[in-house]
Order: C-alpha cells, then sequence, then structure tokens
C-alpha cells in the first residue's frame, strides 16, 4: 500500500478510536454515582456496617442464629471452625470474618458486657492490641444462657424470614430480643458517608427504664439509665449535660478513666481497669513516650503485668513522688482518660436515623408489642385449629359405633375421610384428624378427656383475643419478660461514675517554672532559649558560617509561641518544651524538632501572650493583611494548623503589635512610606488576601517592613502618608543603614 494511503488510512483510524473513547467517557456523573455507586453504598449501609432495631449487624446475626440452628443454645461446645463452616451458608464472605465476629461476640474476648458465645479457649483481649486470638480450630464455642431471650418465640412467627443468598434455607430477619438489646450490646460501625458508635449500658438499668418507659413515655430516663456501662470497667466522669445531649440527640461523649491503686510498700501504682476506648500497650507506649521526652521523670520503670487474673500495669515510682500528682498528670497526658463517642446510628426500616435513648426506646417498644401480638396470633391461630379438630371428634364421639361402622364398611382406604364427612358433616381437616386416631384411645376416658378440652380451649382464645385488643395487656407481658430478664441475667455496674469536683485536675502550668528567658532566632532557624542569669554571663551569640541572627526577644518560660513557616504553616509549641541553653550553643534546629515538612523553613517566631493582639503580614505584592493573634488559639492541644496566611503572594515581613503604631515598609525602587497600622481593618479569617499598603512600579516588588521606631529614618514626616494605598517617597542617604539592609 502507497505511503500516502497508508497515513490516509491511519488518521481514519485514530479519528474512529478518539470518536469511540469520545462516546464512551460522555457519561454524567450523577448518572454514574446513581448507577454504580448509591447500590455499593447502600448495600454497605443496609447489609453490613448499621445495626438494626435488635442490636445487631446482619454478621451477627447470621452467625448467632446459625448457632441456635446448630443446637448450642442447650448443647455442649463444639468447635468455631464448625460453627464458622456452618456459618459460611448464609454469610458467604470467608471463614476470617466471621470468626472475628464470633471472636467479639465471646464471653472470653471481653468486648460485651452481655456477650452472646460462651467460648473456651484464647479468644484474644479486648483491652489488648497485640493479644491475638487462637485459631478456629483450637477454640470451642457454644450460646450463652441470654440468647434464650434473644430467640425466644422466633419460632412462633414473631419475626420474617426470608432466603439466604442461594435460595437453599431462611434466615430472619432480626431477631426477638424480649429486652432492648440496642442499647446493651456496644456496636461500631463505619459504612459509607456515615458511621454508627454505641456504646453499651447495663442490662438491669436498660431493662428498668425501658418498664419505666412503657409506664411513662416521658419519664426521666437519667433516674434508671444513669450512665454507659463499659465492659473494661473504668471511672466514668459523670457530666449532667453532656449526659443529657446525649440522651436527647444520640450524639456526643463521655469521659472514661481507669482505676489505679498506690502499693506503699513497693511505691508502686497498679493500674487495673483501663478505658474501653484504648488499649494497655498504647498507654504503655505514650507513657515511654513522655519518659524519652524528660517530661515524666517521676517514673522509674512502667511494665504489663497481666496475667490470667486480669489487666495490671504497674508503675514503679521514683523517691518523694506524690502518687495521686502524678496520676493526675497521666489522666491529663495519655490514654489513661479517654473520651468515648457516640453516634447511635440505628437502621429503621431500612433507613439509617440518628436517635436519642428516649426514641430508640420508642421504636424498640413499638416493634416489641408487634413481636408480642404476631406471637399471641401465631398461637391464637393455632389454637383454633386445634379447636376446630375437637369439634370434629366430639361429633363423632356422639356415635363413635355410626363411626366404626362407615369406616369398616368402607372398601377404599382413599374414601374414608370423605365418607366421614358426609356421614357426620364434618369438613376434610377434622375427618382426617378423626381417621387418624388409634384404635386404643376409643374409650370412654380419652373421649371425655378431650371433649372438657375444647371447654378449656374456648376460654384461652377468648383470653388470646382479649390479649390482641388490649395493648395494655401487650404491655404487662413486655413487663413481665423484662423483669425475668433481670432476674435471670442482671448484673451489677461495671464502670463506676465519679463526679467532677471529685477528681483532681492537672494544671500544666503549676508544673511548669516560671521565669524570664530570651529567645534568639538565627535565619536559618535555630533556636535558643536563655536565661537571663546565663545571658549575663557570656552574651555572645554563636552561629554556624552561613548563619546569623534574625530575630530575639523577651518572654516568660511558661508561655506559648507561634512559629510561622514558608509554607503558609504555623506551628505551637510551650517554651518548657525547649530545654535551656547557651549564647555559645548552635541552639536546636526547629524544623527539626517541630516534625516539619520536607524543604519547609521558617520564618518568623512570636510570643502571642494572651492572645488579644495583631498580626501583620507583608506581601511581596505590595499587599498587607492585618489579622487578629486569636485566630490562631484552639482549645485543643493542637501542634499545627494549616492555612496560616495567604498563599498568592510570597510574605515578605510579618510584625506582631499589641496596639497599632507606625511602621516604615520599603520596596526595591528605593522607595519607602510610613503609615499607622490604624488604616488596616482586622480580620478573623488567617487566609485574608489583605489589602494594598504600596503602589508598586513595574518590576517592584515590596521588600520589608519594620515597625518605626525599630528603622533608620530620621525624617518620617517626609515618608508619612494618611492614606494607604500609595507610592511612597525616594529614602535618602541619610535614612539608610546597612543593618535595614541586612534585614
Amino acid at each position: 500500500m502507497p505511503k500516502k494511503k497508508q497515513d490516509e488510512t491511519k488518521k481514519v483510524d485514530d479519528a474512529n478510536i478518539v470518536g469511540l473513547r469520545a462516546e464512551v467517557l460522555e457519561q454524567p456523573i450523577t448518572d454514574t454515582l446513581e448507577v454504580n455507586y448509591m447500590p455499593y453504598a447502600m448495600s454497605v449501609i443496609i447489609s453490613r456496617a448499621i445495626p438494626e432495631i435488635d442490636g445487631f449487624k446482619p454478621s451477627h446475626r447470621k452467625l448467632l442464629y446459625t448457632m441456635y440452628k446448630m443446637g448450642l443454645l442447650t448443647g455442649s461446645r463444639t468447635k468455631s471452625a464448625n460453627i464458622v463452616g456452618q456459618t459460611m451458608r448464609l454469610n458467604p464472605h470467608g471463614d476470617g470474618p466471621i470468626y472475628d465476629t464470633m471472636v467479639r461476640l465471646a464471653k472470653g474476648y471481653g468486648a460485651l458486657l452481655t456477650p452472646f458465645v460462651d467460648s473456651k479457649g484464647n479468644f484474644g483481649k479486648t483491652y489488648s492490641r497485640d493479644m491475638a486470638c487462637a485459631a478456629s480450630r483450637y477454640t470451642e464455642a457454644k450460646l450463652s444462657s441470654i440468647c434464650a431471650e434473644i430467640f425466644r418465640d422466633i419460632d412462633k412467627d414473631t419475626v420474617d424470614f426470608v432466603d439466604n443468598y442461594d435460595s437453599t434455607m431462611t434466615e430472619p430477619t432480626l431477631l426477638p430480643t424480649t429486652f432492648p438489646n440496642v442499647l446493651v450490646s456496644a456496636n461500631t460501625g463505619i459504612a459509607v458517608g456515615m458511621a454508627s458508635n454505641i456504646c453499651g449500658f447495663n442490662l438491669e438499668e436498660v431493662c428498668l427504664t425501658a418498664i419505666e418507659f412503657l409506664a411513662d413515655p416521658h419519664c426521666d430516663l437519667t433516674q434508671t439509665l444513669k450512665a454507659p456501662d463499659f465492659p473494661t470497667g473504668g471511672e466514668l466522669i459523670y457530666n449532667a449535660g453532656d449526659l443529657q445531649a446525649l440522651y436527647e440527640t444520640g450524639r456526643g461523649g463521655v469521659k472514661v478513666r481507669g482505676v489505679w491503686q498506690y502499693e506503699k510498700d513497693g511505691n508502686l501504682i497498679e493500674i487495673t481497669q483501663i478505658p474501653y476506648s484504648t488499649t494497655a500497650e498504647a498507654i504503655i507506649d505514650k507513657v515511654a513516650e513522655l519518659i524519652k521526652a524528660g517530661k515524666m521523670r517521676e517514673i522509674s520503670d512502667m511494665r504489663d503485668e497481666t496475667d490470667l487474673s486480669g489487666l495490671k500495669l504497674t508503675i514503679d515510682l521514683k523517691r518523694g513522688v506524690d502518687p495521686n500528682k502524678l496520676m493526675a498528670r497521666l489522666f491529663k497526658q495519655t490514654p489513661l482518660q479517654d473520651t468515648f463517642s457516640c453516634n447511635f446510628n440505628i437502621l429503621i426500616a431500612g433507613s439509617p436515623r440518628v436517635m436519642g435513648v428516649r426514641e430508640i426506646l420508642e421504636e424498640w417498644t413499638a416493634w416489641r408489642i408487634y413481636c408480642v401480638k404476631r406471637r399471641v396470633y401465631s398461637e391464637l391461630r393455632k389454637q383454633k385449629d386445634k379447636l376446630h379438630l375437637l369439634l370434629g371428634l366430639k361429633k363423632i364421639l356422639l356415635d363413635i359405633d355410626k363411626a366404626i361402622k362407615l369406616i369398616r364398611e368402607t372398601e377404599e382406604e382413599a374414601e374414608v375421610v370423605p365418607n366421614l364427612m358426609i356421614g357426620f358433616g364434618i369438613d376434610e381437616a377434622q375427618a382426617e384428624y378423626v381417621a387418624e386416631i388409634r384404635l386404643r384411645n376409643i374409650n370412654r376416658e380419652y373421649i371425655l378427656r378431650r371433649t372438657e378440652e375444647t371447654s378449656s380451649l374456648e376460654d384461652e382464645i377468648k383470653d388470646l383475643e382479649d390479649i390482641l385488643g388490649s395493648e395494655k395487656r401487650v404491655k404487662a407481658i413486655i413487663v413481665k419478660e423484662l423483669k425475668d430478664v433481670i432476674k435471670k441475667h442482671g448484673e451489677a455496674r461495671r464502670t463506676k461514675i465519679i463526679y467532677e469536683d471529685e477528681i483532681e485536675v492537672f494544671d500544666d502550668h503549676q508544673q511548669v517554672e516560671d521565669y524570664a528567658v530570651n529567645i534568639f532566632l538565627s535565619r536559618d532557624g535555630y533556636f535558643k532559649k536563655i536565661t537571663q542569669q546565663s545571658l549575663r554571663m557570656s552574651s555572645e551569640q554563636k552561629y554556624k558560617d552561613s548563619d546569623g541572627p534574625f530575630l530575639s526577644f523577651e518572654s516568660r518560660n511558661v508561655h506559648e509561641v507561634l512559629i510561622f513557616t514558608d509554607k503558609q504553616q504555623v506551628y505551637k509549641a510551650r517554651l518548657s518544651d525547649f530545654e535551656d541553653t547557651k549564647a555559645s550553643s548552635l541552639g536546636i534546629y526547629l524544623p527539626g524538632v517541630l516534625e516539619m515538612d520536607e524543604g519547609e523553613n521558617v520564618i518568623y517566631l512570636t510570643d502571642p501572650g494572651d492572645y488579644s493582639g495583631q498580626i501583620i503580614f507583608f506581601f511581596e505584592n505590595g499587599k498587607a493583611a492585618k489579622v487578629a493573634i486569636s485566630t490562631y488559639l484552639t482549645k485543643t492541644n493542637r501542634k499545627k494548623l494549616t492555612g496560616a496566611y495567604s498563599d498568592k503572594s510570597p510574605v515578605k515581613s510579618i510584625i506582631t503589635l499589641a496596639e497599632d503604631t507606625e511602621v516604615s515598609v520599603y520596596s526595591s525602587g528605593g522607595r519607602t512610606l510610613v503609615f499607622s497600622t490604624a488604616l488596616l481593618m482586622s480580620k478573623t479569617t488567617r487566609a485574608t488576601q489583605g489589602v494594598s499598603v504600596m503602589t508598586l512600579g513595574p518590576r517592584h516588588k515590596l521588600e520589608f517592613a519594620v515597625p518605626l521606631e525599630q528603622s533608620l529614618i530620621t525624617n518620617p514626616a517626609r515618608y508619612r502618608v494618611r492614606n494607604i494605598p500609595a507610592a511612597g517617597a525616594t529614602l535618602k542617604p541619610e535614612d539608610k543603614g546597612e543593618e535595614q539592609l541586612a534585614f
């Protein structure tokens, strides 16, 4: 083929490919999300991550129902591997996730106040990160006794059943729990775009609260439901406002801390309970970090002495250490005190809803009433069917000789039932029932007993119908079952409740010595904190050959400093975190100590004091931004803030002001202007671009700015302006200086 024709063919093919690509790629993103992403997201939300009103996720329900069908409620334990294999008939997600689910529900693991799996063997521990469970072939399990309340009357049409994934068997959509398990069992799940984190409450308190709620939906929940209860124990710091908000909205948090005791003989502290949301290893790692940083000098050693008797972390103290003050510090600075964040997100009729405790009880009560009515209706239907059969038998027994004669004279077996129906005026079910009576039962005693049973059945049916028509009686049944649960399975609280005014709070400033210090920062980012006494002995500062002084100021050891970088970030640190140094040392390299990003450099450092002043950023494009220092104040101990200032133009100078003053601004074109910072409006947005203060000529830029009193200007009136922006005046020789130019 000629080369020209080949080129033309290639162009046509390329055009077709481009067109095909365009056709494939032309799909609105909204359609992609709706068709491809939403089904996946809804599947995760509904079928995996979020618990339903019975307190179980689908994986929990499938596992427990499989164990129930295996006869493990009353039978002996069996190997966990056997249970896992059977569960895969309902849950085809692999043996690993199924076994993990069993471990979390097991008594040995200790994640639940009321475990549903009675385990034998090593199932790990919820309070340990490294203590893993044994393989499923080594452990054994059965259902715990509380599961009798989970599966009560499940065979009496109390809940719906659906086919499993391959339609070979059925499984329940919910489990008919006789108590509000959704509030008793802790549950955590992360779905797509939402999550659920439900803390557990004491079983007895939940049942009592449900009883009170059934009597009065507007009752005070805090009278019976005191606070969350955690399987790892600990001490819950009671805050009435936080708990009230949690009960009303379903969102909030509770503070929990460990339980400890001081052994005077060995001068050591033993920690026996820790918060539910942490692990022993996390606590030890944090304490080790504090010791390594020199912030916990009172501790000589810490070790994990956990054994078969339970958790125990031991801390050896140095001589003269006050254990109460030390523990107050540990609660403040380590996970020994932690906040459990709650998000009561529950699936109701297939839709996720974040609900408060009262709303959850309302939904559970409505669902439980529905279950009990279904159970009563199922029993009523059975009793009516039984009465119907007995009424047919009664007709037969009035003339038993006729029935016997009719059967004997019937030539074919298939004609027995039709002949009985015709001979006694009964239906097929009644005739079938009579035909199945054994010959030995055709006696006077049997006839009288069965006849008398009809009257008792009629009374029972009447009672069941009365229950169905009376919600009061249905609630009475639920209350009776709740009281039975308390009697059989109720346990005392594990988490002790303490009040905020009973605890000793550690104050960082109480432990830090307050004294005057001088701060020095070099151009390369080397930092020195020098006491005044040391500075009087030797004031000559040492720097690297290529380095030199950048800024210095006086401060106090207890103050904070803000450290600005060229990546629009600011780092916060306490001066007490830095060791005192001498003028003869190079100091510490801030980018390394503060773990700054690669290539990030320090451009300014200031003492914000009480965060009441202002900070002004001067940019290369001639603009200046006046920002309130309070915008850098945070309620938490955050060490780094992003977006510290605008990134639209490089920052050339930063000035901190306690009050408005005059500043001198210099440009690369040799011009200078002096203006009052009162002309700049203070902003509360850190990333503001500012306003123009200096009009710049082509190819010129703002060089730097300093407070007027720090400049070498002898005649400020020449450069002073009343309005901005302004071009400024040419800098005279007598107002120049090497110090300024070096700045």
